[in-house]
């Protein structure tokens, strides 16, 4: 096995793109030769970096490596001075069980299947009525401020019982928090500026609940407040945060691939398929998720010490010959793959059956109403978010 030692002088992470769609190549060249390999980390720990579908799909179910908060690294250069400390009460996606396994026990029902089907007439609703609004404002029209977010912002909002008209202010906060340019006060001010509006939202639901996943779990009894205001701030922001981008980006490609749009217009039927290989061709977790070794583990051949941080590099596991041939070529006609854009084990994304009910109702939606859609920029001046925790695009003037 080989032993990775701290004299080891590892690189970083290549974030270099040649293409917007595409990973940086040295990926590819890695995940081709080295699927395990050292990296540094921009703190000074030498950790790991995974590139193949095989081992990052092995590590997401590994129990010996840890999501705790306090355990991880930051595998890309980050202003913010990181400190270790557990995550938040209520932040679940930073713990481990038996914490983890408590709150996501409380919230599952809430995002199955079924709970998501009775949702679709709803979310029906609220994307014609987002389309209607974009018709109504008429060419030229930027999609990110008036087609991406707003679709996943007033879901969730309605889900959680959060006032839409609030939007403005949770989602400039929410800005701040996803940009990897923050600097340490700016993402403090922030954060705290979310807990206490979430934490008012928590305690007028205490005293006057409603209809909604809020209100439910303060019913519940069981959860404090400071619980329920870390697991709404983890919700309300992975609620629209990850769907909205993954809206925008989604357009983008298919108008940057105008044969894939045109089978897709072609067999709308297709629609479902089509999304999952969108969800997996663009991969807009684009930096991680890391996991932390709680003991030795031999990976391969290759033995990841306890305490070491292994980066999973999902774009690039995504596009893997061990998952499917040509995974570097979007094909909406392919059927849907086992992809690890959702994540796998016991951490894979809650609200992965909603993502997907806004994304097939929201792109059918925006190609029906728009069949001549088109760029209104050049390429070049669609601003990728490349200085974001989540990728996608800041901005997409369309026209028609």
């Amino acid at each position: 096995m080989a032993a990775h030692t701290s004299s080891s002088k590892a690189p970083e992470l290549p974030t270099a793109r040649t293409n917007p769609f595409d990973p940086p190549e040295e990926l590819a060249r890695l995940r081709e030769q080295e699927p395990i390999s050292p990296l540094a980390y921009p703190e000074g720990h030498q950790g790991w970096l995974v590139t193949s579908y095989d081992l990052a799909r092995r590590i997401l179910a590994d129990r010996r490596f840890s999501r705790r908060r306090e355990l991880q690294r930051v595998p890309l250069p980050f202003t913010v001075s990181m400190r270790p400390e557990p995550a938040e009460p209520g932040m679940f996606l930073g713990m481990d069980p038996p914490e983890h396994t408590r709150y996501r026990r409380l919230l599952t029902r809430h995002f199955s299947q079924r709970r998501v089907s009775e949702l679709a007439p709803r979310v029906a609703q609220i994307t014609t009525q987002v389309v209607d609004d974009v018709e109504r404002h008429g060419p030229p029209v930027d999609l990110v401020p008036t087609f991406a977010f707003p679709i996943p912002s007033l879901v969730i909002c309605e889900l959680l019982g959060v006032p839409y008209a609030d939007r403005a202010e949770f989602q400039g906060h929410t800005k701040v928090l996803m940009s990897l340019r923050s600097n340490t006060e700016q993402v403090m001010s922030a954060f705290v500026a979310v807990r206490r509006y979430l934490g008012d939202l928590v305690a007028a639901k205490r005293a006057h609940p409603a209809d909604d996943l809020l209100s439910a779990l303060a019913r519940d009894g069981s959860l404090t407040d400071e619980e329920l205001t870390g697991i709404a701030q983890l919700l309300l922001v992975a609620g629209h945060e990850t769907t909205a981008n993954m809206l925008g980006i989604g357009v983008y490609a298919l108008l940057r691939h105008p044969d894939q749009l045109a089978a897709l217009r072609a067999a709308p039927e297709l629609i479902d398929d089509a999304v999952e290989e969108l969800l997996r061709y663009l991969t807009i977790i684009h930096v991680g998720p890391t996991r932390a070794a709680l003991e030795d583990v031999e990976l391969d051949g290759t033995l990841v010490r306890a305490g070491d941080v292994v980066t999973l590099s999902l774009p690039v596991a995504n596009r893997d010959p061990a998952l499917l041939d040509d995974g570097d070529r979007l094909d909406v006609t392919r059927p849907s793959t086992s992809h690890l854009t959702f994540g796998h084990g016991i951490h894979q994304c809650l609200g992965q059956q909603l993502a997907r009910l806004e994304l097939r109702t929201g792109y059918a939606a925006l190609l029906d109403r728009f069949p001549r859609l088109r760029l209104a920029v050049p390429p070049e001046q669609i601003r990728m978010r490349t200085d974001m925790v989540i990728y996608g695009v800041h901005n997409l003037p369309v026209t028609w």
